[in-house]
């Protein structure tokens, strides 16, 4: 199984990219893609923009990076109680190729943050709306306190780590 991990923002110690490699790593067979969103750069998406210099390059290219994989583990940071601004610049742009966003792959969707919510809100924002834009929502799974249950050897806490193996074996079934 080809599995496109990353995580919702472009911070170069992102906690939500360690978790989807994390995740992505226990998927027996799997060959993983991992992901730093840092590498896409697009304008911030308006139609003005859009009908003046067209779809970016970059866009595309995320959506050739979903098209080219059998399934997605992401892992979203929350800001503010939503998205991070690059992912949700990048999600509109690959919205405007195509509304099947995520290709109707199987995703195993995650959030996780340092507070004890677990990027929750972004979750549940993602949960309604992921499924709309063809998400073939698996499983899903939050990491609260990640700096109190993760680190290099993976989750400390032996129920979030059961969970999260019980989160994979749903989404590679």
């Amino acid at each position: 199984m080809k599995i496109l991990a990353f995580g919702g923002s472009t911070s170069s110690s992102s906690i939500n990219r360690q978790l989807a490699n994390h995740a992505a790593g226990k998927v027996p067979a799997g060959e993983v893609t991992n992901l730093d969103l840092s590498q896409f750069t697009l304008p911030i998406y308006s139609s003005d923009e859009e009908e003046t210099n067209g779809i970016p390059a970059d866009a595309q290219a995320f959506k050739d990076l979903i098209n080219s994989h059998d399934g997605i583990i992401v892992s979203l940071a929350e800001h503010n109680g939503s998205y991070a601004a690059a992912f949700k610049n990048l999600y509109d742009w690959v919205s405007r190729i195509d509304q099947n966003v995520w290709s109707d792959k199987p995703m195993l969707l995650m959030a996780s943050s340092p507070g004890g919510r677990g990027g929750a809100t972004v979750l549940d924002a993602a949960k309604a709306t992921f499924p709309r834009m063809g998400a073939n929502l698996k499983a899903t799974f939050s990491l609260p306190s990640f700096y109190d249950h993760f680190s290099a050897d993976g989750i400390s806490d032996a129920a979030l780590e059961t969970e999260l193996n019980s989160a994979v074996q749903a989404f590679a079934s």
